[in-house]
């Protein structure tokens, strides 16, 4: 798709998130991140500044969005078995710029949208941006890398942009700006997701806890010990009954202090 000369039009998708310890719905740090960055591009570039969000209208999380500086969220009607990407492309065509979180919080979590969304419109896609600014009729991204790498990726608008969780944005809540703005609703024709019954969606299952000794030995020891294959000692129980057996492993972790029982 041909490159645009200006940056006319800036829209960033927000999500609702989940939170880890209450389970109580919340906006997204990442697209909050997002949001921020978008709002510093339209101010300094005068571009229009649009705030998306695919889902239910009613939710009080969007609210936070309002405080976080977007001056207006339109919600596009969207269930849990329709297609969120086909709806928000159907939305975005014709914006410069399009800024979203690498994935959601608590929702389905694929991080598959920004991938979704660019290829249904045709964009270029930037995926783990840190930071951006616009250079003449080209984007100039940050990109983060694994291992504390960074790169520096150039690309042509339009684009579809995914923001890092580490992203350079420190977006600020003021509740007056809640108050001042607003939450749009809007309906549109459902557009099933063909993926939909290959997803069991359920809650998420704490993982057990593995109980490990504490390191008696000095640094020099433990790297003598990832140098070489010697054993590290323990004892190998094969004779004996069941009841053996479990208190040679209750003894263990007696004396670990793993258990205090």
């Amino acid at each position: 798709m041909k490159a645009q000369g200006k940056l006319e039009r800036i829209a960033v998708l927000v999500s609702v998130g989940r939170h880890r310890v209450s389970g109580v719905s919340c906006y997204s740090r990442n697209d909050a991140s997002a949001l921020e960055i978008g709002r510093t591009l339209a101010q300094a570039h005068g571009a229009r500044l649009e705030v998306l969000h695919a889902g239910d209208a009613s939710n009080l999380a969007l609210t936070d969005y309002l405080a976080l500086g977007a001056p207006r969220v339109d919600v596009l009607a969207c269930g849990d078995g329709d297609d969120a990407a086909a709806l928000l492309a159907e939305r975005l065509r014709g914006v410069s710029l399009v800024l979203t979180g690498t994935r959601a919080e608590g929702a389905y979590d694929t991080g598959m949208l920004p991938y979704r969304l660019a290829d249904a419109l045709g964009y270029a896609l930037v995926d783990s941006a840190l930071d951006l600014a616009l250079e003449g009729d080209r984007l100039a991204v940050t990109q983060f890398l694994p291992k504390g790498f960074r790169r520096k990726v150039d690309a042509a608008l339009p684009a579809v942009v995914a923001v890092h969780p580490q992203a350079a944005a420190a977006p600020r809540y003021a509740y007056a700006r809640a108050v001042a703005g607003s939450i749009e609703a809007h309906r549109t024709d459902p557009v099933r997701d063909p993926g939909t019954g290959a997803w069991r969606i359920a809650p998420v299952e704490r993982k057990p806890v593995k109980l490990a000794a504490l390191e008696k030995r000095s640094g020099h020891a433990r790297m003598l010990t990832a140098t070489t294959t010697e054993s590290r000692g323990g004892n190998v129980v094969i004779e004996g009954t069941s009841v053996e057996k479990a208190q040679v492993i209750l003894g263990y972790l007696r004396e670990h202090r793993l258990i205090d029982y």
